[in-house]
């Protein structure tokens, strides 16, 4: 049978990653960001206001929305002028978000199957609410007598984002111009030293899709999902210094483990996902089975 503390706790997980839908949220207040007439975004006044100052790049606030200057008519004069915009305010240092710059770029569309219409330097993408794309892998043994046992990543204490949480076997972003399964391969063999030949074995899943909202902005997020079966006797290796552990777990204490703060928000609802296509949460035992699983699939 369920255990409702664990429920309610997932519940938690999925209200807080959703919470740019919920009611109280910042969304009623905040201005589309359009370019050429077609939304890529949301834009709280604050980040709005701030824009001003550049009426070269930033047209003002009308019709509820923020948009970039007409002259601005193609990807590459879109991309430096903003990214001209974004270096001068990283100088400044009132913007938060922007002390995480990464020099990482990535792609603007309104739908990922769209042509981008611009890049933006990742840590900035939060103060436009454009949405952002990654991939996560979901790395799992099973025994001879066919016990499931799932790979997690302990994270860094020197990450940018969520040090010292339990992760995915390996995950990363999607830069512009690069492609899922490379995403997926490098990932692999940077975070695990898994070997490409391994990686590639890795089958496409689902997606998990969800927009939250914090201090620093809106985050409209959707992850490609892969699950590679790993050979029994594999042991993954800290590769590039972004994990700091690994650890094989029997797939009910990952479950447990789920409804605790010691796991990566959204990299728990890669598991969920997993959990629930893999049969180990099931609807006529899970009353909130439904919820999970709406929460899960948010459309972006």
């Amino acid at each position: 049978m369920a255990n409702p503390a664990w429920s309610e706790k997932i519940l938690q997980l999925l209200r807080r990653m959703n919470n740019f839908y919920l009611q109280g949220s910042c969304r009623a207040d905040c201005y589309r960001f359009e370019i050429d007439g077609t939304q890529v975004g949301w834009i709280s006044p604050h980040v709005a206001s701030v824009l001003t100052r550049y009426p070269d790049v930033f047209s003002p606030p009308h019709g509820g929305a923020v948009s970039l200057c007409p002259g601005l008519d193609s990807y590459g004069k879109r991309s430096e002028a903003v990214d001209a915009v974004l270096q001068t305010l990283r100088q400044e240092g009132s913007l938060s978000c922007l002390k995480g710059w990464r020099d990482e770029k990535y792609s603007v569309m309104p739908k990922f199957s769209d042509p981008p219409l611009m890049w933006m330097e990742r840590a900035a993408t939060s103060l436009f609410g454009v949405k952002r794309y990654g991939v996560h892998v979901n790395g799992y043994t099973v025994s001879d007598t066919g016990e499931v046992s799932m790979w997690l990543a302990r994270r860094s204490p020197t990450k940018q984002t969520y040090p010292g949480l339990l992760d995915n076997v390996a995950a990363g972003g999607l830069s512009a111009g690069v492609g899922i399964k490379h995403t997926l391969v490098k990932e692999c063999q940077e975070e695990a030293c898994i070997p490409a030949a391994t990686a590639e074995k890795a089958s496409p899943v689902t997606t998990v899709s969800y927009t939250y909202e914090d201090e620093e902005g809106v985050f409209p997020e959707g992850q490609f999902i892969f699950d590679l079966e790993l050979p029994p006797k594999f042991k993954p290796r800290v590769g590039d210094g972004e994990v700091q552990h690994f650890y094989l777990l029997p797939i009910d204490k990952v479950k447990e483990l789920l409804a605790t703060d010691d796991f990566k928000p959204n990299s728990a609802m890669v598991v969920l996902d997993f959990l629930i296509r893999h049969s180990y949460i099931e609807p006529d035992t899970e009353p909130c089975y439904q919820e999970f699983v709406a929460g899960l699939h948010q459309t972006l």
